[in-house]
C-alpha cells in the first residue's frame, strides 16, 4: 500500500477540485447560448429555491446571478450530540457571477424561471444597425 493511500485513504486527492468546491464562482456551472432570437443562460444552482437566488440587468448590459447558499439548520436533537463531518465539499456562502451583454440584448425583456435547481435566463435579441458607410473623395493630384 502506497503512503498516498495510507494519508489520503483510496481517495484520489485532488488540489485543483478541492479549490472549485471552495470557489463560489467556480462552483456554479454556467451555459450560455445563443440562438437566434435569444441569449439563453443556464446555471446549475441544486438545492436553491428561486427565493434565494437574485437576477438583475446592472449598468446598462450586465447580467449579474447571485444568491446566498445557507449552512444546514440544526434541529434540537442533533445540538445534544456532536456531529462529526468526514467531508464538506459543497459550497455554503453567497456566490455572484456576472456576464457582460452584447448590444443586441434587449435588456428590458428578460425572463428567468427555475425548475429542479436549474435556473434559466433568457434575453431577446435585436438587430443592431450599424452604421452607413462614407465614401471619402480624396483630394489632390
Amino acid at each position: 500500500m502506497s503512503l498516498i493511500s495510507q494519508v489520503f485513504g483510496d481517495e484520489i486527492f485532488d488540489p485543483f477540485l478541492s479549490m472549485v468546491n471552495k470557489c463560489p464562482v467556480l462552483n456554479t456551472p454556467t451555459d450560455w447560448k445563443e440562438t437566434l432570437d435569444a441569449h439563453v443562460f443556464v446555471f446549475d444552482l441544486p438545492g436553491l429555491k428561486k427565493e434565494e437566488v437574485k437576477v438583475e440587468v446592472t449598468d446598462g448590459r450586465v447580467l449579474q446571478i447571485s444568491g446566498e447558499r445557507n449552512e444546514e439548520e440544526k434541529d434540537d436533537k442533533s445540538k445534544d450530540r456532536k456531529d462529526r463531518f468526514h467531508r464538506v465539499e459543497r459550497f455554503r456562502g453567497k456566490f455572484l457571477r456576472r456576464f457582460r451583454l452584447p448590444e443586441n440584448a434587449k435588456t428590458d425583456e428578460v425572463k428567468a424561471s427555475m425548475e429542479n435547481g436549474v435556473l434559466k435566463v433568457t434575453i431577446p435579441k435585436h438587430e443592431v444597425q450599424k452604421p452607413p458607410k462614407k465614401v471619402i473623395q480624396i483630394e489632390g493630384n
